[in-house]
């Protein structure tokens, strides 16, 4: 009893200290991208490395919302795509 309460005290200090109306960071995972990438060449210049031109990598299922930070939870999506998505979400 005395562990759950001391987690609860901990939980309720993270949140007021970061502010409750900020949005929660999620931790991308740089391996992730690069094997995403890897598997699925950039649709602007055909390349499996660096820059791709017009396009990001976007979460299908956004992290915030419970999405996995993995290949099969990732898609290209144009830049233009992207900025829309962001307003909505």
């Amino acid at each position: 009893m005395k562990a759950l309460i001391s987690a609860l005290a901990l939980a309720l200090t993270l949140l007021f200290a970061s502010g409750a109306d900020a949005a929660p960071q999620h931790k991308r995972s740089a391996a992730a991208r690069a094997e995403f990438v890897k598997t699925h060449p950039c649709p602007s210049t055909g390349k499996k490395r660096s820059a791709c031109p017009g396009f990001v990598v976007d979460h299908v299922v956004p992290l915030k919302r419970g999405g996995a930070d993995a290949p099969f939870n990732m898609q290209w999506q144009t830049t233009a795509a992207a900025k829309a998505k962001d307003k909505i979400e």
